[in-house]
Parts: structure tokens; sequence; C-alpha cells
């Protein structure tokens, strides 16, 4: 992995079947990431950088590059070994963004002490999905979704299309440093019917762009309050 030893890449701890989604997902937008899993056959006829062996141990981890990832992706399967990976890779890089899933609601409390960022029980992602869409199909006849769907607990995503009147239009994302000043980040931009994902420090912010910002419920006002009018 020496590839691996600057900033910058994602590693996933996982790659079951919520890991593999990652992995397809950060191939798409073209993101560097290595990934990590003990067993073997999960990684026949990949193209990717990957290490084989338990992400709950110390020496496994540095050897994806987790002391230099900007975010790792806890994705394991067993909550104890998502805690355990969690705390390692915290103690590891104290910098970085940890997102991991967990099985039980009853783990969310852990995890976040372990040191994650943002922590997704699938029950309550699975249980809040359905319920969003039980509720469109019910009031709006299962038109198109466009209010806040919230993925995690506590955490949102807020579509916004951008005015002329927005503390946005035509500034570049690292001068908006939206991260660091409320703690939201800008993860996609519909433009003209094209997605863009792959959200560069230079992209900037049109007129007429209908951006999806990532928070907390608390950073998600902030948003409101500070850019939008």
């Amino acid at each position: 992995m020496d590839n691996f030893n600057d900033n910058g890449h994602i590693v996933i701890l996982g790659c079951g079947d919520v890991g593999r989604w990652v992995v397809e997902t950060l191939k798409h937008a073209g993101i560097r990431f290595a990934v990590v899993d003990n067993i073997a056959s999960n990684f026949e006829n990949v193209d990717y950088d990957h290490v084989i062996g338990n992400a709950t141990e110390e020496e496994v981890l540095i050897s994806a590059g987790v002391t230099y990832a900007s975010t790792i992706v806890v994705a394991l399967n067993d909550d104890t070994d998502i805690m355990f990976a969690t705390l390692i890779a915290r103690g590891l890089n104290p910098n970085s963004t940890i997102i991991a899933r967990v099985n039980s609601y009853k783990s969310i409390d852990k995890v976040y002490r372990a040191g994650a960022n943002y922590v997704a029980a699938l029950p309550i992602v699975a249980g809040q999905m359905l319920a969003k869409m039980t509720s469109q199909c019910f009031d709006h006849s299962c038109k198109k979704m466009d209010e806040d769907i919230m993925l995690y607990e506590g955490i949102d995503i807020e579509k916004h299309t951008v005015t002329g009147e927005d503390q946005l239009v035509g500034r570049k994302i690292a001068d908006i440093d939206m991260r660091n000043k409320i703690g939201c980040t800008i993860i996609g931009i519909e433009r003209e019917g094209t997605v863009i994902t792959d959200i560069l420090p230079s992209t900037i912010i049109m007129k007429g762009d209908i951006i999806a910002v990532v928070g907390g419920k608390k950073e998600i006002i902030k948003f409101k309050e500070k850019y939008v009018r």
C-alpha cells in the first residue's frame, strides 16, 4: 500500500453487502480507496487496492493506509468488531472522518464513544426510509421524493436549489469551507440534468445548481441560516 502514504484516500473496513455497495459507489465516482477484509475470495478479480486481514488488528489497518486516510468507512458485520475497529482507527488517525454501520440501535452510543463521527443503524435506516416512502405514496401518490431524507441517527441530507440571492453563487467549495465553518459537507451537485459527485475544492457553485448537503440536524439549520436566502 505504498501509494497511500499521503492524505486523501478512503479506507473501507469490510467487504460484505454494505461494503460492496460503498466500493461500487466510489469506483463509479473515481475516488481513491482501499478495502480491508479477512475473506480472500471477496477480492477475486478485483482491480482496486485491498488488504486481506482482520480489520480489528492495528497492523492490518496501518497497511491499508488508515493513518493517512481522510475517511474511514467501517462496514463490518459484527457490532463488537465494528466498535473495536472504530476505536483502533481513531487512535491511528485522530483527524479522519469515521462513518460506521451497526446492526443494532443498542450499539450506536458505543460506536460513537469509540470515535465514530457518524453511525448508521441499519434497522433505523430501513425503517425511516420505508416510513418516508409510505408517507409519500399515501399523501402524494408516490411522486418523486424531493424532501430531506434522514440517513443516519441525527444525520440529514438537505437538497437545495441555489438561487441568485444565495451566499453560494460563484464561489469555490474551498472558499465556502462549509465543513469547517458549520460542520456540513456538499456531497453532490445536479447541474442541468447531470449529477456531479466528484466534488473538488475548485468546484464552483452556480445559480440553478441543486446541491445535496449532509450534516447533523443542528448543522443543517446553520446551513439554511447562513447560506440560504
